[in-house]
């Protein structure tokens, strides 16, 4: 896989359950908190494109649990992008620090929609452009 992105994440004692492990729930923020940083990295802010009419928004989502985090872990957050007509597609993979094995996996579908419709976004593509992997 090639990675275009990648942050690393400590796992914090609220986000377990009572089994010891992080929630579900929890991984899907983990991988919006690192398509942020991505963005950020990019000099973008998704708050600053939603004042300006375009709101990039999760239209899918497809998740595997591997192993599990726990509290005080450290995860790795590693992710590629490509992209499929409208949708751009987040590959994310969490691993744990400690052994580098893979916890989660995920593709989240991202589409745009601006001025309130469905449609691309030239702004991302350009964006994007040197990240997306080409098939």
């Amino acid at each position: 896989m090639d990675y275009i992105f990648e942050t690393r994440i400590a796992v914090r004692d609220y986000e377990c359950d009572i089994q010891g492990i992080v929630n579900n729930a929890n991984y899907m923020h983990y991988t919006e908190h690192t398509r942020h940083l991505f963005l950020r990295q990019l000099g973008l802010s998704f708050a600053d494109l939603h004042r300006r009419g375009i709101d990039a928004v999760a239209a899918r989502m497809n998740m595997q649990f591997k192993i599990p985090l726990r509290g005080e872990d450290v995860a790795i957050s590693r992710m590629a992008l490509r992209k499929e007509g409208l949708r751009y597609v987040f590959t994310h993979h969490i691993f744990r620090e400690s052994d580098e094995r893979l916890c989660f996996r995920s593709e989240v579908e991202i589409v745009t929609v601006v001025d309130g419709k469905l449609s691309m976004c030239d702004e991302l593509d350009k964006a994007f452009e040197r990240y997306i992997a080409k098939e």
